[in-house]
């Protein structure tokens, strides 16, 4: 599922066999839930066997992750931070390029993350 986000509203989009399906929610499971049913009422798949993949532009991913912080993800990137913020507020948009020194950078923060151990006495 891709999922692009404007002022208040998420859009998105899923594309099965031959059709492309389009909608729009206020959340995430919004999204999710429309698109089973719609996948069930048309395509008469098992809701419980649907699984999507996300993939985000980048005002949607901040909305939907916004524990990460623009600035140091930017830094981390090596990324101008304001530019970063242009893109997740829509005025600007990323080249191919840079969206994917972005993933790369996200991915790389996840498995840096996966490795910590937290301890307590």
């Amino acid at each position: 599922m891709i999922v692009e986000k404007s002022k208040d509203m998420l859009f998105g989009r899923v594309q099965y066999e031959d059709d492309l399906i389009i909608d729009t929610a206020r959340t995430i499971v919004g999204l999710e839930r429309k698109f089973k049913k719609l996948l069930r009422d048309f395509h008469g798949l098992n809701s419980d066997d649907i699984n999507f993949e996300f993939a985000y532009d980048l005002a949607a991913l901040f909305d939907k992750f916004s524990y990460l912080n623009m600035t140091s993800l930017a830094q981390k990137a090596q990324m101008n931070p304001a530019l970063l913020r242009q893109y997740a507020s829509g005025v600007k948009y990323p080249s191919a390029k840079q969206a994917k020194k972005l993933e790369d950078t996200i991915h790389k923060i996840g498995k840096e993350l996966s490795a910590v151990a937290v301890y307590a006495e």
